[in-house]
């Protein structure tokens, strides 16, 4: 029987390592643990205390002996450049490719209202995320949909892929695969802090997405005020549009219980949940306490 090493940080290589311990435990080679120190909990400690229970050898990147060529390597949320042949190299990425190639593939897949998303599972190659398609795994979702719904939606399409395959492995079928269709191919491009600003010329529907799908866990969609405050905006609900004389954008039309409702590109958005930052704490913003503000 083949064998597995894996190469997993965060709560997604945790969550993988469980499900294959639960196919087959003998197929784990070696659990290699990535860490991140720039988030409050990279789930290395809970990965390394699986292993110790399970008694699986592990090791910490960077202390890692080269895994042998004849052995699979399951690469999960892993960010670094693994060398080894490419047709033993799995790696598994949140789109169905060639979809979405790249960075954030699933927040940018809900603020461009896709129908539906997925996972595939591709064998590496000298250029990311156009390796030879192994298999896919996918979800018809319906909006509005949050970010957190969504992650929950794809993690199972993701174990469900891993899955499959290690029972695959573990039962020594082969591995088949088929190669990317390139004219079919679209690129997903890294965010940063601008990213999460609200552009108020767009509709309202696109407005909406945008701020469900950079919620929880992720920082959340942001604007600023002609008052000079910074508000991150955590929930908004799509309002009936009316007729304005001369469309003022990010104007405050109207305040109902506190909550505003702001003029988009097109369509009206109203404000049901915001936060505001005062001397570096969060507060609540609404109720609102005054009419004429614009956001910007």
């Amino acid at each position: 029987m083949e064998r597995i090493s894996l190469y997993v940080m965060t709560k997604k290589g945790l969550e993988v390592l469980q499900r294959i311990i639960s196919v087959n435990k003998s197929l784990i080679s070696t659990v290699v643990i990535g860490r991140d120190l720039n988030v409050a909990d990279d789930y290395s400690t809970e990965i390394l205390s699986l292993c110790v229970n399970n008694e699986i050898k592990y090791f910490i990147r960077g202390s890692h002996p080269k895994a042998p060529d004849y052995e699979y390597i399951f690469a999960i949320s892993w960010r670094w450049m693994i060398n080894h042949p490419n047709n033993k190299l799995i790696i598994f990425h949140d789109s169905l490719l060639p979809k979405y190639r790249g960075f954030a593939p699933l927040v940018n897949m809900l603020i461009n209202g896709e129908r539906e998303i997925g996972v595939s599972a591709i064998w590496g190659a000298s250029e990311y995320d156009r390796g030879d398609l192994i298999a896919q795994k996918s979800s018809v979702i319906e909006y509005p949909l949050k970010i957190a719904e969504a992650i929950e939606i794809n993690n199972n399409n993701f174990l469900d892929l891993v899955e499959s395959i290690a029972r695959s492995i573990s039962n020594s079928e082969r591995l088949t695969s088929i190669p990317q269709v390139e004219r079919d191919a679209t690129y997903s491009i890294w965010r940063d802090f601008d990213d999460y600003f609200i552009d108020w010329t767009q509709s309202s529907t696109q407005i909406k997405r945008l701020i469900d799908a950079v919620g929880f866990p992720y920082s959340g969609a942001r604007s600023r005020t002609s008052n000079g405050d910074e508000v991150i905006i955590e929930d908004a609900e799509i309002v009936e549009d009316v007729y304005c004389e001369i469309r003022h954008i990010g104007k405050v039309i109207f305040v109902s219980d506190g909550n505003p409702t702001v003029i988009c590109g097109s369509g009206m958005l109203k404000i049901t949940k915001a936060l505001i930052s005062i001397d570096g704490e969060l507060s609540n913003y609404l109720p609102m306490k005054r009419f004429r503000v614009r956001f910007q």
